[in-house]
């Protein structure tokens, strides 16, 4: 009820209701799964929530902007860039560096958001990655066959040399960890020139310009909430 209230990710609500933040009827709730019943009123601290409608917003991220709801630094963010869009409270699923541009999902959806991030669900991401010089044959060997990160080695799904010049890969990843993608050609010794996420959970950039965003169809929402 809480995530379908715009609130967040389920786990963001499971933390709220632990420091007694919650209650329903004026009773401080603190047990995970209570059921809440038709004319329940529940409140987070003082405010009244209420389910919305789930909304589902796919945005094509330019360069410059953060992936958060707000930044003290007044940065702009790619909240700004959906402004207006609907009068539901999304927020973004996961993360896109400042300097990472394509596919970012928005949503008030906080079960599929809490799947999609989620390392059993194993989202497909596939990324262009431009590189600051010609990779060679031994280092796109270890790319194949994992490197080693701080959280372990990174294994790809799939990589491909996309341009004559060696200096663009096409990458496709299921791990979610900070800044993998960087991460993987940097301890190389390289340097990412652009970074671009073109797929994301069988979601693609077709038809929606670099800026733009457009409501999820029918069909992809039943595609990501059923997926296994």
């Amino acid at each position: 009820y809480m995530a379908n209230s715009g609130m967040g990710s389920r786990r963001e609500a499971d933390e709220k209701i632990k420091l007694g933040l919650v209650s329903v009827n004026g009773t401080v709730i603190t047990e995970m799964g209570y059921k809440v019943k038709k004319g329940d009123v529940v409140r987070y601290e003082d405010k009244i929530l209420k389910a919305e409608k789930p909304v589902y917003i796919l945005l094509n991220k330019p360069k410059g902007f953060i992936t958060t709801t707000d930044d003290p630094q007044e940065r702009s963010t790619v909240m700004g860039l959906v402004s207006g869009a609907v009068k539901e409270r999304i927020y973004p699923v996961g993360r896109l560096d400042r300097n990472t541009t394509g596919l970012l999902l928005l949503t008030n959806d906080g079960d599929l958001a809490d799947r999609l991030t989620h390392p059993s669900y194993q989202a497909k991401k596939v990324y262009k990655v431009e590189l600051d010089k010609p990779i060679t044959k031994s280092d796109f060997i270890k790319i194949q066959e994992g490197v080693h990160l701080e959280e372990g080695k990174a294994r790809v799904d799939e990589v491909a040399i996309v341009s004559d010049d060696k200096k663009t890969i096409g990458l496709e990843i299921h791990i979610g960890w900070n800044r993998v993608v960087r991460r993987i050609f940097e301890s190389l010794g390289y340097q990412v020139v652009k970074l671009d996420r073109t797929i994301y959970a069988g979601l693609d950039k077709k038809d929606l310009a670099r800026g733009q965003w457009r409501f999820l169809k029918a069909e992809e929402i039943v595609m990501l909430k059923h997926f296994k």
